[in-house]
């Protein structure tokens, strides 16, 4: 049975059944409810990111209206994260589900205003639409975090991120294009007033009514994902128990690993800024690449479902590694390889040996190889093998707000700094810069750990 506490809420019927039920139904019913509920988190924060604005400028400046918008929500999901270190590591049991329905109303709320207010207005709508956004990904991993199957949770919590992107950017498209209006018009009974009320979505309207679509998926997965019981006493004794982080407690951690949490934190900084970057601007690199999106309107979708396997690949294997010191090197291992990937395949494609859509499918998995486990199972591993007690929810949060702020200055640095370059041209350099520094950092926080973690306990 698992530890109980005074603040936990009373375990329900279907609760009782997991904590009976064979490993594998834990596991596939967990993944289910973490990966759904974070795929439909995207279509609140992502589809936006499919309209193109095209020759809108931001307050007559030479700011892309789209540049704006991207900025004003990641600066929204930066202060988020930084909220997020001392909300999603202090949080209770009782309070993450309706944490969780909370931040995706306020989110919601915002995309209305998004699609009411005038073009340069609409930046404001889209930074309060990221400030609540950014906490949904602790709350979530706190129910799958600490357990002896948390690299398989963690891995299929991580394979939404990587391919709802794609899905709800498609869909935001699909909208706009009227062919999800299309597609209600074949529902029996309610489908033609759907339809005509959809109808073919404006690029101001097109990111609240992605979200109206999604919002039922994301209240039944929330639900499902509160069911789950917490970590028995054979995942405490393998992986420590994990308990709500105070201010005290987070600064000790911070102290007691500062040299191989700043190279994380260095690589993380421009990894983050590297993935935004890809992930917010695929439709006009694949444009660059000869995929112009209307010849090519599943292409992101195509590219990220490869990601997303091999990613999910990779990351499953590290559940067979039972002992904590072996899997933190071996999350490493995994990181600082994806870095080399995207030099290496960069180098092919600037060689004409693999096409575009390979060299963007490529990076892709090299940089969810590199980006993923920070997240997951990387700090994950790190409490497991030092034995801290605490949650990984604070180390995450921690690279997470500093992450994001690198999104941020890369984003104007490309428009203020490098506008007459294009982004597949920036892009490209971008790679080779993330490749060289991220190996380099994550090589040297390897050897640090490596040592910390041989010491006696």
């Amino acid at each position: 049975m698992p530890p109980t506490s005074a603040l936990s809420p009373p375990p329900s019927v279907l609760t009782r059944v997991l904590e009976r039920a064979p490993t594998s139904v834990f596991v596939a019913v967990a993944v289910a409810a973490a990966f759904s509920t974070y795929f439909a988190m995207y279509a609140f924060r992502k589809p936006f990111a499919a309209a193109t604005f095209h020759d809108q400028f931001f307050l007559g400046s030479h700011i892309a209206l789209k540049t704006a918008l991207v900025v004003s929500q990641i600066i929204g999901y930066a202060l988020s994260k930084y909220i997020g270190i001392k909300v999603c590591s202090e949080v209770t049991p009782a309070r993450r589900a309706s944490l969780l329905v909370g931040l995706v109303a306020f989110a919601q709320t915002a995309l209305v205003l998004f699609g009411l207010l005038p073009n340069d207005w609409k930046v404001v709508a889209i930074f309060l639409n990221g400030l609540p956004l950014g906490m949904i990904w602790g709350l979530v991993v706190w129910y799958l975090e600490g357990r002896q199957t948390s690299e398989l949770l963690l891995a299929g919590l991580s394979l939404s991120f990587i391919i709802a992107s794609g899905v709800v950017k498609d869909f935001g498209r699909a909208l706009m294009d009227g062919a999800v209006a299309n597609w209600w018009a074949t529902v029996p009974l309610i489908g033609a007033a759907l339809s005509r009320a959809v109808g073919q979505v404006s690029e101001g309207w097109m990111p609240a009514v992605a979200g109206f679509h999604f919002l039922p998926i994301f209240l039944g997965s929330v639900w499902l994902l509160n069911q789950l019981p917490r970590p028995s006493q054979a995942d405490v004794a393998a992986r420590v128990e994990r308990e709500p982080m105070r201010g005290a407690d987070r600064l000790a951690f911070v102290k007691q690993f500062a040299f191989g949490l700043i190279f994380l934190c260095v690589a993380y900084f421009f990894l983050t800024a590297y993935r935004d970057f890809r992930d917010n601007y695929q439709v006009e690199i694949f444009d660059g690449l000869g995929y112009p999106y209307k010849d090519n309107r599943t292409i992101i979708s195509r590219a990220e479902t490869i990601v997303m396997f091999g990613v999910m690949g990779v990351l499953a294997m590290l559940n067979w590694v039972k002992d904590n010191r072996h899997g933190l090197l071996c999350a490493f291992g995994i990181m600082a390889g994806g870095a080399l990937l995207l030099g290496l395949s960069t180098a092919l494609w600037q060689a004409k040996l693999i096409s575009g859509f390979w060299w963007m499918t490529l990076t892709g998995l090299g940089s969810y190889l590199a980006y993923v486990p920070y997240g997951s199972v990387l700090f994950d591993r790190l409490i497991a093998s030092t034995r801290v007690v605490g949650t990984a929810v604070f180390a995450i949060y921690l690279a997470d707000a500093i992450g994001y702020t690198g999104s941020v200055g890369v984003q104007l640095y490309k428009d203020l700094a490098a506008g007459s370059v294009s982004r597949l041209g920036f892009f490209a350099s971008f790679t080779w810069f993330m490749s060289a520094l991220g190996f380099a950092c994550l090589l040297a926080s390897a050897l640090y750990f490596a040592r910390r973690t041989a010491l006696p306990r």
